[in-house]
């Protein structure tokens, strides 16, 4: 069985535009491919944990996974796919997410979608840094897709990053991807087909 992991990012929700356009177009072109887009923690710990749970079970049932991670959500699919070696495609990572915790430590967050709020501390920005795989060791598991015109986060970061992976760079766009829906073929070849 065939499995698509999107993973979400920071304050966001399986609600986010990206996630509803891979669910709907799976459901159209790939019933074949369960979609699974969990609710993701704000807090590092509890993320790993919901993430380790979901992809133990699924591989310990010789299922396969494939993952999408959007800004925070890639860094948590680098994650996965150092941990169990699974194919993952990146959509304008987070690739310091904790530095960016860092910055955000005593301000009261809320989420985009749910209006859950939340408030970090160092912890949760050594628990991100703990997650870390700052070389990525299976280079062909990547597909690192950016647009340089990412207003949250610098492209270049995952573009040095990722530099001896698979890459799609692009002009313009923003921290949504522009376009992304025209991808979803070439993505679902990416995590299954090759």
């Amino acid at each position: 069985m065939l499995n698509l992991l999107y993973i979400h990012g920071f304050l966001s929700s399986p609600s986010s535009t990206k996630a509803r356009q891979t669910a709907s177009w799976l459901q159209k072109t790939h019933p074949d491919i369960t979609y699974l887009c969990p609710y993701l923690s704000p807090y590092p710990d509890q993320t790993r944990q919901q993430l380790d749970q979901l992809v133990a079970e699924l591989l310990s049932s010789d299922q396969t996974v494939g993952v999408v991670g959007s800004s925070l959500g890639g860094f948590w699919a680098t994650y996965l796919v150092e941990t169990y070696g699974v194919r993952a495609v990146l959509v304008n990572p987070s690739v310091r997410p904790y530095d960016l915790v860092t910055s955000l430590l005593g301000q009261t967050l809320t989420n985009y979608y749910t209006e859950d709020s939340y408030q970090l501390r160092q912890e949760h920005a050594d628990q991100l840094r703990a997650a870390d795989f700052p070389r990525p060791k299976r280079v062909e598991h990547y597909w690192l897709m950016a647009q340089t015109g990412d207003e949250t986060l610098d492209y270049r970061q995952a573009e040095a990053k990722y530099r001896a992976c698979r890459s799609l760079v692009e002009p313009g766009g923003d921290h949504s991807f522009q376009g992304y829906e025209e991808h979803l073929a070439g993505i679902t070849s990416f995590l299954f087909d090759e």
